[in-house]
């Protein structure tokens, strides 16, 4: 219903449509909030031990992120890609092809290093998901302003704003991706590094924003070039969560 709103605001202009949109947003990040409080107590371990599970929490870290963006920067309208991307991992994970049942936790996942580790990564992956959305936006404004169309994004913001999402998100991604990672990792396994298939692309990921940031603070790129790239980030990010856990596996197999 919030998608809903928020397209209906893109098309007719009505900041009371947006605002509307927004308040469905909060009622939904509420709701989801007590569902997953309810799993945990049900399943008695945190809730992102599976695929769906994650996929839950992911789509609950994104909507988390994107109100706290909207009430930041006032975006509004760029609400309406980023819970597209909400509705499709819902959608997914409500899907009879994933298994919904809570099952007791393999041994290698009884740690509390599993909150922190999962937890973290996923937050800032849900910053690197509307990065996604607003570089997209700004290569479509950013095409419509060279051959002179009127556009209802503007670049400058868009490519701006989607710096500040990364510049957020990659440090969560860092801490939780590779540092408790590589903690937990270590407790688990007796190794900090074993180049598992998800370590590996969680390492690509991080490479791909860290070139960003880099190319960004010390380059000066900005704009197309930039956008390019957090396109590519997220897009190994999706890999990483996806790919590896269907066509490779791992250690992280049971994931």
């Amino acid at each position: 219903m919030a998608t809903i709103f928020y397209f209906s605001f893109l098309f007719k202009q009505k900041l009371s449509l947006s605002r509307i949109g927004t308040n469905l947003t909060l009622i939904g990040l509420i709701s989801h909030t007590l569902a997953l409080v309810f799993r945990t107590i049900e399943s008695g371990h945190a809730p992102f031990t599976n695929m769906y599970e994650s996929l839950s929490f992911l789509s609950w870290a994104t909507v988390l992120a994107l109100v706290i963006v909207e009430k930041k920067y006032q975006l509004r309208a760029a609400g309406a890609y980023v819970l597209l991307i909400v509705v499709a991992l819902m959608a997914i994970a409500s899907s009879p092809l994933m298994p919904k049942e809570a099952t007791p936790l393999v041994p290698a996942l009884q740690s509390y290093w599993l909150w922190l580790h999962v937890s973290v990564t996923l937050l800032g992956e849900g910053f690197f998901a509307i990065a996604f959305i607003t570089s997209l936006l700004y290569l479509i404004s950013e095409a419509k302003t060279r051959q002179g169309e009127e556009t209802t994004f503007s670049p400058s913001k868009l490519d701006s704003l989607s710096y500040r999402l990364i510049a957020i998100g990659f440090p969560l991604f860092t801490l939780g991706g590779l540092i408790f990672g590589m903690i937990w990792a270590y407790r688990a396994w007796g190794s900090y590094w074993s180049w598992d298939p998800k370590e590996v692309w969680s390492l690509i990921t991080w490479f791909v924003f860290a070139l960003y940031l880099h190319t960004r603070l010390v380059m000066g790129w900005q704009g197309r070039r930039s956008a390019f790239i957090a396109i590519l980030g997220f897009l190994a990010a999706l890999f990483t969560y996806f790919g590896v856990n269907y066509l490779i596996s791992g250690l992280h197999s049971y994931v």
